[in-house]
């Protein structure tokens, strides 16, 4: 699998990604709201998260009346072990507190 630079842009995105659910998948304007992103950011680290691996991307079944389909995103399990890894690596960056990985504040 190929290394992805974790910028915080691109953390804010797998972020997004971790908490979606087949209930309330993950699709582009969803990811650029809860990340707090804009499209042209977004939409670079999809692809690279799709060409590298981390993510696959599905199109949207079913009836869309007055919209476009949309494209839903899926971290993958290799995609989501190195989210993980990264958490891990950098814990303030998924919310958790040094203290919470027995590290001191």
């Amino acid at each position: 699998m190929a290394s992805i630079r974790l910028t915080r842009p691109t953390l804010e995105v797998i972020k997004v990604l971790m908490t979606a659910t087949p209930d309330h998948p993950a699709w582009g304007l969803r990811i650029c709201e809860e990340a707090g992103l804009g499209s042209g950011t977004v939409y670079p680290i999809l692809e690279r998260l799709v060409d590298n691996g981390w993510a696959v991307r599905s199109e949207e079944t079913g009836d869309h009346p007055g919209r476009p389909k949309r494209s839903y995103y899926e971290l993958t399990a290799a995609g989501r072990r190195a989210a993980q890894e990264a958490g891990r690596r950098r814990p303030r960056v998924f919310g958790l507190s040094a203290g919470a990985e027995g590290g001191t504040a």
